[in-house]
Protein backbone atom coordinates (compact mmCIF):
# COMPACT_ATOMS: atom_id res chain seq x y z
CA UNK A 1 0.00 0.00 0.00
CA UNK A 2 1.14 3.32 -0.81
CA UNK A 3 0.84 6.98 1.11
CA UNK A 4 -0.11 9.64 -0.92
CA UNK A 5 0.37 13.45 0.18
CA UNK A 6 -2.95 15.45 0.29
CA UNK A 7 -1.56 18.86 2.34
CA UNK A 8 -5.01 19.73 4.62
CA UNK A 9 -4.77 23.36 3.35
CA UNK A 10 -5.29 21.58 -0.62
CA UNK A 11 -7.70 19.73 0.71
CA UNK A 12 -10.10 22.79 2.52
CA UNK A 13 -9.63 24.75 -0.88
CA UNK A 14 -10.73 21.46 -3.10
CA UNK A 15 -13.38 21.24 -0.70
CA UNK A 16 -14.01 24.85 -0.92
CA UNK A 17 -14.84 24.33 -4.60
CA UNK A 18 -17.39 22.14 -4.37
CA UNK A 19 -19.75 24.66 -3.85
CA UNK A 20 -22.08 25.56 -6.16
CA UNK A 21 -20.35 23.34 -9.05
CA UNK A 22 -22.54 21.99 -11.28
CA UNK A 23 -22.54 18.22 -11.99
CA UNK A 24 -24.73 16.09 -14.55
CA UNK A 25 -26.00 12.96 -12.65
CA UNK A 26 -27.37 10.36 -15.83
CA UNK A 27 -28.75 6.83 -14.64
CA UNK A 28 -31.06 4.95 -13.18
CA UNK A 29 -33.23 6.60 -10.89
CA UNK A 30 -34.49 4.45 -7.35
CA UNK A 31 -36.20 5.07 -4.26
CA UNK A 32 -34.82 3.85 -0.74
CA UNK A 33 -37.08 2.94 1.55
CA UNK A 34 -36.42 1.84 5.04
CA UNK A 35 -38.09 0.16 7.29
CA UNK A 36 -36.68 -0.05 10.82
CA UNK A 37 -37.43 -2.17 13.92
CA UNK A 38 -36.28 -4.30 16.37
CA UNK A 39 -36.50 -8.06 16.17
CA UNK A 40 -37.11 -10.31 19.88
CA UNK A 41 -38.61 -13.49 18.60
CA UNK A 42 -38.93 -15.61 15.74
CA UNK A 43 -42.23 -16.50 13.80
CA UNK A 44 -44.16 -19.51 14.40
CA UNK A 45 -45.11 -19.59 10.55
CA UNK A 46 -41.80 -20.12 9.44
CA UNK A 47 -37.78 -19.46 10.30
CA UNK A 48 -37.35 -15.98 9.55
CA UNK A 49 -37.54 -13.22 12.49
CA UNK A 50 -40.77 -10.85 13.21
CA UNK A 51 -39.51 -7.14 13.09
CA UNK A 52 -41.81 -5.13 15.14
CA UNK A 53 -41.45 -1.92 13.54
CA UNK A 54 -40.73 1.55 14.94
CA UNK A 55 -40.07 3.73 12.10
CA UNK A 56 -40.02 4.21 7.78
CA UNK A 57 -37.89 6.13 6.04
CA UNK A 58 -37.34 7.34 2.24
CA UNK A 59 -34.33 8.28 0.32
CA UNK A 60 -33.08 9.10 -3.13
CA UNK A 61 -31.42 6.11 -4.24
CA UNK A 62 -29.32 5.11 -7.62
CA UNK A 63 -28.07 7.79 -9.65
CA UNK A 64 -30.28 9.97 -7.00
CA UNK A 65 -28.24 9.10 -4.47
CA UNK A 66 -25.16 10.06 -6.09
CA UNK A 67 -27.20 13.91 -6.79
CA UNK A 68 -27.70 13.41 -3.11
CA UNK A 69 -23.92 12.87 -2.10
CA UNK A 70 -22.68 15.96 -4.71
CA UNK A 71 -25.40 17.77 -2.92
CA UNK A 72 -24.49 16.94 0.66
CA UNK A 73 -20.75 18.02 -0.26
CA UNK A 74 -22.17 21.55 -1.63
CA UNK A 75 -22.27 21.02 -5.32
CA UNK A 76 -25.19 21.84 -8.14
CA UNK A 77 -26.26 18.31 -9.11
CA UNK A 78 -28.64 18.16 -11.81
CA UNK A 79 -30.11 14.53 -12.33
CA UNK A 80 -31.04 13.07 -15.14
CA UNK A 81 -33.10 9.93 -15.79
CA UNK A 82 -36.45 8.07 -15.99
CA UNK A 83 -39.29 7.54 -13.15
CA UNK A 84 -42.83 6.03 -13.06
CA UNK A 85 -45.66 8.44 -13.38
CA UNK A 86 -46.58 7.05 -10.03
CA UNK A 87 -46.40 8.18 -6.57
CA UNK A 88 -42.60 7.21 -5.71
CA UNK A 89 -41.87 9.20 -8.94
CA UNK A 90 -43.56 12.12 -8.21
CA UNK A 91 -41.78 11.94 -4.92
CA UNK A 92 -38.34 11.60 -6.41
CA UNK A 93 -38.95 14.56 -8.69
CA UNK A 94 -40.48 16.99 -5.84
CA UNK A 95 -37.50 15.65 -3.39
CA UNK A 96 -34.31 16.95 -6.14
CA UNK A 97 -33.21 20.37 -6.32
CA UNK A 98 -33.73 20.39 -10.19
CA UNK A 99 -36.74 18.11 -11.23
CA UNK A 100 -36.64 19.46 -14.86
CA UNK A 101 -34.27 16.47 -15.93
CA UNK A 102 -36.32 13.57 -14.96
CA UNK A 103 -38.68 12.40 -16.79
CA UNK A 104 -42.38 10.46 -16.34
CA UNK A 105 -42.50 6.76 -18.02
CA UNK A 106 -46.52 5.80 -17.64
CA UNK A 107 -45.61 2.26 -18.97
CA UNK A 108 -42.52 1.53 -16.31
CA UNK A 109 -42.89 1.80 -12.74
CA UNK A 110 -40.23 3.87 -10.49
CA UNK A 111 -37.38 1.20 -9.30
CA UNK A 112 -38.12 0.87 -5.43
CA UNK A 113 -35.44 -0.74 -2.74
CA UNK A 114 -37.42 -1.68 0.45
CA UNK A 115 -34.98 -2.38 3.32
CA UNK A 116 -35.67 -3.87 6.67
CA UNK A 117 -33.28 -2.69 9.65
CA UNK A 118 -33.30 -4.98 12.83
CA UNK A 119 -30.61 -3.99 15.48
CA UNK A 120 -28.57 -2.47 13.04
CA UNK A 121 -28.05 -5.14 10.78
CA UNK A 122 -30.58 -5.65 7.16
CA UNK A 123 -32.80 -8.15 7.63
CA UNK A 124 -34.11 -8.36 3.80
CA UNK A 125 -34.45 -6.03 0.77
CA UNK A 126 -37.33 -6.26 -1.14
CA UNK A 127 -37.38 -4.65 -4.95
CA UNK A 128 -39.63 -3.12 -7.32
CA UNK A 129 -38.33 -2.76 -10.77
CA UNK A 130 -38.91 -3.38 -14.82
CA UNK A 131 -35.36 -3.26 -16.12
CA UNK A 132 -36.08 -3.21 -20.03
CA UNK A 133 -34.76 0.00 -21.97
CA UNK A 134 -36.03 2.73 -22.38
CA UNK A 135 -37.96 3.84 -25.75
CA UNK A 136 -36.30 5.78 -28.33
CA UNK A 137 -38.50 8.84 -27.72
CA UNK A 138 -37.40 8.62 -24.01
CA UNK A 139 -34.12 8.53 -24.95
CA UNK A 140 -34.20 11.11 -27.17
CA UNK A 141 -35.73 13.73 -24.56
CA UNK A 142 -33.05 12.76 -22.48
CA UNK A 143 -30.07 13.70 -25.03
CA UNK A 144 -31.67 16.97 -26.09
CA UNK A 145 -31.78 17.79 -22.13
CA UNK A 146 -28.15 16.54 -21.64
CA UNK A 147 -27.12 19.11 -25.00
CA UNK A 148 -28.85 22.10 -23.61
CA UNK A 149 -28.08 22.15 -19.95
CA UNK A 150 -24.62 23.42 -19.14
CA UNK A 151 -22.38 21.73 -16.30
CA UNK A 152 -18.94 20.97 -15.23
CA UNK A 153 -18.85 17.71 -15.78
CA UNK A 154 -21.16 14.32 -16.09
CA UNK A 155 -21.33 11.10 -13.74
CA UNK A 156 -23.07 8.46 -15.46
CA UNK A 157 -24.35 5.74 -12.67
CA UNK A 158 -25.42 2.92 -14.31
CA UNK A 159 -27.64 0.30 -12.59
CA UNK A 160 -28.52 -1.84 -15.44
CA UNK A 161 -31.83 -0.32 -15.38
CA UNK A 162 -32.63 0.69 -18.27
CA UNK A 163 -31.19 4.34 -18.89
CA UNK A 164 -27.91 3.53 -19.83
CA UNK A 165 -27.82 2.14 -23.38
CA UNK A 166 -25.36 1.70 -26.04
CA UNK A 167 -27.09 4.30 -28.23
CA UNK A 168 -27.93 6.50 -25.13
CA UNK A 169 -24.20 6.22 -24.41
CA UNK A 170 -22.57 6.72 -27.91
CA UNK A 171 -24.79 10.23 -28.20
CA UNK A 172 -23.75 11.72 -24.73
CA UNK A 173 -19.93 10.78 -24.97
CA UNK A 174 -20.08 12.06 -28.21
CA UNK A 175 -21.52 15.49 -26.82
CA UNK A 176 -19.00 15.65 -24.33
CA UNK A 177 -15.89 15.37 -26.58
CA UNK A 178 -17.08 17.14 -28.92
CA UNK A 179 -17.90 19.85 -25.15
CA UNK A 180 -14.82 19.28 -23.19
CA UNK A 181 -16.93 17.98 -20.64
CA UNK A 182 -15.21 15.58 -18.55
CA UNK A 183 -17.41 12.02 -17.87
CA UNK A 184 -17.15 9.73 -14.91
CA UNK A 185 -18.54 6.06 -14.57
CA UNK A 186 -19.42 4.11 -12.20
CA UNK A 187 -20.11 0.69 -14.02
CA UNK A 188 -22.51 -2.49 -14.58
CA UNK A 189 -20.30 -5.12 -16.28
CA UNK A 190 -23.10 -5.56 -18.75
CA UNK A 191 -22.86 -2.78 -20.27
CA UNK A 192 -18.94 -2.83 -19.98
CA UNK A 193 -18.34 -1.74 -23.79
CA UNK A 194 -21.12 1.68 -23.76
CA UNK A 195 -18.32 3.30 -21.58
CA UNK A 196 -15.70 4.97 -24.32
CA UNK A 197 -14.24 7.42 -24.30
CA UNK A 198 -14.79 8.90 -20.68
CA UNK A 199 -12.84 10.33 -17.96
CA UNK A 200 -12.27 7.75 -15.26
CA UNK A 201 -14.78 4.13 -14.71
CA UNK A 202 -14.75 3.26 -11.22
CA UNK A 203 -16.02 -0.62 -10.78
CA UNK A 204 -15.65 -2.64 -7.95
CA UNK A 205 -12.88 -5.51 -7.44
CA UNK A 206 -16.33 -7.97 -7.90
CA UNK A 207 -17.15 -6.58 -11.20
CA UNK A 208 -13.55 -6.01 -12.40
CA UNK A 209 -13.20 -9.64 -12.23
CA UNK A 210 -16.24 -10.60 -14.29
CA UNK A 211 -14.91 -8.49 -16.65
CA UNK A 212 -11.90 -9.94 -16.85
CA UNK A 213 -12.78 -13.47 -15.80
CA UNK A 214 -10.06 -13.77 -13.19
CA UNK A 215 -9.54 -13.08 -9.54
CA UNK A 216 -9.06 -9.50 -8.59
CA UNK A 217 -7.48 -10.44 -4.83
CA UNK A 218 -3.82 -9.56 -4.68
CA UNK A 219 -2.00 -7.06 -5.60
CA UNK A 220 -0.27 -8.95 -9.21
CA UNK A 221 -4.31 -10.08 -9.71
CA UNK A 222 -5.51 -6.52 -9.24
CA UNK A 223 -2.98 -4.88 -11.57
CA UNK A 224 -2.94 -7.00 -14.14
CA UNK A 225 -6.95 -6.85 -13.68
CA UNK A 226 -6.76 -2.83 -14.31
CA UNK A 227 -3.79 -3.18 -17.87
CA UNK A 228 -6.89 -5.17 -19.13
CA UNK A 229 -9.76 -2.83 -18.20
CA UNK A 230 -7.68 0.18 -19.75
CA UNK A 231 -6.64 -1.99 -22.93
CA UNK A 232 -10.52 -2.27 -23.20
CA UNK A 233 -12.04 1.34 -21.97
CA UNK A 234 -10.75 4.60 -23.54
CA UNK A 235 -10.11 6.64 -20.22
CA UNK A 236 -7.72 8.49 -18.28
CA UNK A 237 -8.05 6.54 -15.26
CA UNK A 238 -9.53 3.37 -13.80
CA UNK A 239 -10.21 3.60 -10.01
CA UNK A 240 -11.09 -0.03 -8.64
CA UNK A 241 -12.80 -0.50 -5.51
CA UNK A 242 -11.81 -3.55 -3.50
CA UNK A 243 -13.62 -2.61 -0.48
CA UNK A 244 -11.92 -3.30 3.18
CA UNK A 245 -8.67 -3.38 1.16
CA UNK A 246 -9.10 -0.26 0.12
CA UNK A 247 -8.36 1.00 -3.81
CA UNK A 248 -6.24 0.53 -6.77
CA UNK A 249 -5.58 3.31 -8.93
CA UNK A 250 -4.26 3.42 -12.62
CA UNK A 251 -2.71 6.47 -14.66
CA UNK A 252 -1.64 5.43 -18.04
CA UNK A 253 1.79 5.45 -18.45
CA UNK A 254 1.90 5.29 -14.34
CA UNK A 255 2.81 2.42 -12.35
CA UNK A 256 -0.68 1.80 -10.00
CA UNK A 257 -1.05 2.88 -6.55
CA UNK A 258 -2.91 0.76 -4.02
CA UNK A 259 -4.53 3.03 -0.71
CA UNK A 260 -5.69 1.71 2.03
CA UNK A 261 -9.17 2.00 3.81
CA UNK A 262 -9.67 4.54 6.29
CA UNK A 263 -13.03 3.36 7.97
CA UNK A 264 -12.46 2.96 11.27
CA UNK A 265 -16.05 0.65 11.72
CA UNK A 266 -18.00 -0.76 9.16
CA UNK A 267 -21.84 -0.72 9.57
CA UNK A 268 -22.99 -0.55 6.54
CA UNK A 269 -21.41 -0.45 2.94
CA UNK A 270 -25.13 0.85 0.97
CA UNK A 271 -24.82 3.52 -1.72
CA UNK A 272 -20.14 4.06 -0.62
CA UNK A 273 -19.99 3.41 -4.44
CA UNK A 274 -21.96 6.32 -4.97
CA UNK A 275 -19.96 8.47 -2.44
CA UNK A 276 -16.67 7.32 -4.15
CA UNK A 277 -17.61 8.35 -7.63
CA UNK A 278 -19.55 12.02 -6.41
CA UNK A 279 -16.18 12.79 -4.24
CA UNK A 280 -13.52 11.88 -7.53
CA UNK A 281 -15.41 13.58 -9.39
CA UNK A 282 -15.82 16.93 -7.82
CA UNK A 283 -11.93 16.69 -6.81
CA UNK A 284 -10.70 15.64 -9.83
CA UNK A 285 -13.20 18.52 -11.56
CA UNK A 286 -11.46 21.14 -8.83
CA UNK A 287 -8.00 20.36 -9.95
CA UNK A 288 -6.64 17.66 -8.25
CA UNK A 289 -4.70 15.00 -9.52
CA UNK A 290 -6.72 11.38 -9.81
CA UNK A 291 -4.91 9.94 -6.88
CA UNK A 292 -5.49 12.86 -4.20
CA UNK A 293 -9.31 12.83 -5.61
CA UNK A 294 -8.81 8.72 -4.75
CA UNK A 295 -7.75 9.74 -1.54
CA UNK A 296 -10.66 11.98 -0.89
CA UNK A 297 -12.86 9.65 -2.19
CA UNK A 298 -11.33 6.63 -0.19
CA UNK A 299 -11.78 9.25 3.10
CA UNK A 300 -15.57 10.49 2.43
CA UNK A 301 -16.16 6.29 1.91
CA UNK A 302 -14.92 6.02 5.04
CA UNK A 303 -17.38 8.25 6.69
CA UNK A 304 -20.61 6.55 4.90
CA UNK A 305 -19.88 2.71 5.61
CA UNK A 306 -19.93 4.04 9.25
CA UNK A 307 -23.82 4.71 9.10
CA UNK A 308 -26.52 2.80 8.90
CA UNK A 309 -28.67 3.09 5.33
CA UNK A 310 -28.10 4.82 1.86
CA UNK A 311 -25.55 7.77 3.63
CA UNK A 312 -23.63 10.85 2.42
CA UNK A 313 -20.84 12.84 3.67
CA UNK A 314 -20.53 16.39 4.09
CA UNK A 315 -17.84 19.08 4.11
CA UNK A 316 -16.65 19.01 7.70
CA UNK A 317 -17.11 14.90 8.34
CA UNK A 318 -14.80 15.03 5.22
CA UNK A 319 -11.96 17.39 6.08
CA UNK A 320 -12.25 15.54 9.88
CA UNK A 321 -11.56 12.41 8.19
CA UNK A 322 -8.37 13.92 6.11
CA UNK A 323 -7.32 14.89 9.25
CA UNK A 324 -7.41 11.73 11.17
CA UNK A 325 -9.89 12.84 13.62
Amino acid sequence: MTTIKLSLPKARRAIHGFRRRRVLVLGDLMLDKYIWGSVSRISPEAPVPVVEVQKSTTALGGAGNVAHNLQALQAAPLLVGVVGDDGEGRWIKRNVPDGRGIFLDPERPTTVKTRIIAQHQQVVRVDQEKKQAIPPEMEDRIVRFVKKEKYAGIVVSDYNKGIVTKSMMTRVLAHAAEAGIPVFVDPKVENFGFYSPVTFISPNHHEAERVVRHPCRTEAEVEQAGREIMEMISCLYLILKRGEQGMSIFERGKKPVHIPTIAREVFDVTGAGDTVIATAALALLGGLTIKEAAVMANAAAGVVVGKIGTATCAPEELLAALEGR
